[in-house]
């Protein structure tokens, strides 16, 4: 199995919106037996909550399921339980090193590196703008699905 974590600062947004596109992108792909998905927070802030209404309001009207997404907190034991944790912002990979004791580590990848952009993806709680981050977080994901396609070699 493969396992991929989305990191946020809240986990509210971002990467919830993340685990979401990627699990619905694994789905179509015939992939879910091989892919696992998950998400969580660098902060404590809204552990147990649901994501933020703009996330489930962008990913309803692009009719991804939302089921299942519950704010948590990223822990030092995701870092061997997950191949690929990917942050949202730099200052994100910050943290998840900070909290894994795992500086510079290869799974550890800021999500718009693996496109053209290679930029952060702006926080839409502070923004508003839920459809630009849909649009680069679904840009990111379908990035992140090529390089394990072709990391594991998938058909």
């Amino acid at each position: 199995m493969i396992n991929v974590l989305f990191v946020c600062l809240g986990n509210i947004c971002r990467s919830p919106m993340a685990e979401a596109l990627f699990r619905d992108q694994v789905k179509t792909e015939n992939l879910s037996d091989k892919i696992k998905v998950d998400s969580a927070a660098t902060s404590s802030w809204h552990i147990g909550s649901p994501p933020h209404k703009g996330t489930l309001a962008i990913l309803k009207k692009y009719k991804i399921s939302a089921q299942g997404l519950v704010g948590r907190q990223l822990t030092k034991g995701d870092f061997e339980q997950f191949d690929y944790i990917v942050g949202m912002d730099n200052s994100n990979v910050q943290d998840i090193s900070e909290i894994t004791g795992m500086p510079k580590h290869p799974k550890i990848i800021r999500l718009l590196d693996l496109t053209e952009h290679r930029k952060d993806v702006p926080d839409p709680y502070y923004t508003g703008d839920f459809e630009e981050t849909y649009n680069l977080v679904s840009e990111g994901c379908s990035a992140l699905l090529e390089k394990i396609y072709e990391e594991y070699n998938l058909s």
